[in-house]
């Protein structure tokens, strides 16, 4: 079956949900071929405003009953109370499981669907809701390669993907990817609101700092981009930037940003436990 007429259910339809339905019909997706299960009505009015032909409601079941790839887009506090249900659905044979839930395990998901469900993780990213997304999936032994390809094809409509053959690297990947966007949203805002106390316009400066931070990520967007030979092609010995980075380097910003990404992986596999 190719993927663009595979039956996709979603249980929880918040934003990541949205984004990847918005990817999905975006990549050319069948709307009568998506359903979603969602108890919020706010959210259900912004999903049927994405297409006409999505079939949404409320019942959970239903949806994980009639999906061969089906996404589990809840928050991680309430997937305990929702996977009964679900899990006893009459679902078609060779059905695929996808969780996009931060820190809820393999393992949990296998109990509830049992030894023969393939299944697979996908940590995305808040980019995703614009379509720039890093997704990083890891699956199940035993999941096959036809499914390991439908789980790609969900996490790919938002943005890249790669995945990771160990499981429990993904608090760490939450810690760099996962929680990412909001590091660099930070040094902007830093950048922003000093290029405003140096005099800059607030219009001027906030473009600057925004189309700045797009052209570097634009060049070191290759993987194999060396990202010290690209900050030593910015920095004029003696220069402007060499005056900068000195005063970063003395504020042990390295340090300091190795630690808060050390933090949030410990925080990560600490709030995973307590959803368990």
């Amino acid at each position: 079956m190719s993927h663009d007429k595979l039956r996709i259910g979603f249980i929880g339809g918040g934003n990541m949900a949205q984004a990847i339905v918005g990817g999905l019909l975006q990549a050319g997706h069948v709307p009568s071929l998506i359903s979603i299960s969602e108890p919020q009505e706010s959210a259900r009015r912004r999903l049927a405003a994405l297409a006409g032909g999505l079939a949404l409601g409320t019942d959970n079941a239903a949806v994980a009953g009639s999906a061969d790839v089906l996404v589990l887009a809840v928050k991680p506090q309430v997937m305990s109370a929702v996977l009964p249900a679900i899990a006893a659905a009459s679902r078609p044979d060779g059905q695929l499981v996808v969780s996009v839930a931060a820190g809820i395990p393999i393992a949990t998901l296998a109990a509830a669907f049992g030894s023969a469900a393939a299944i697979v993780r996908i940590m995305p990213n808040q980019p995703a809701l614009v379509g720039a997304g890093m997704s990083v999936l890891a699956a199940r032994t035993g999941t096959g390669a036809a499914c390991r390809a439908r789980a790609q094809y969900v996490a790919e409509t938002t943005g890249k993907a790669l995945w990771i053959a160990d499981e429990s690297l993904m608090d760490a990947v939450t810690a760099v990817s996962g929680s990412g966007p909001a590091y660099f949203y930070l040094l902007m805002e830093v950048m922003e609101q000093t290029a405003r106390e140096l005099g800059l316009p607030a219009d001027a400066a906030a473009a600057m700092v925004r189309q700045t931070a797009l052209g570097a990520a634009i060049s070191a967007g290759s993987v194999g981009a060396d990202l010290a030979a690209l900050r030593a092609s910015v920095t004029s010995p003696g220069g402007t930037t060499a005056a900068a980075l000195a005063v970063m380097d003395q504020a042990s910003l390295r340090e300091t940003v190795r630690r808060a990404i050390v933090a949030a992986r410990d925080r990560g596999a600490e709030l995973g436990r307590s959803v368990r």
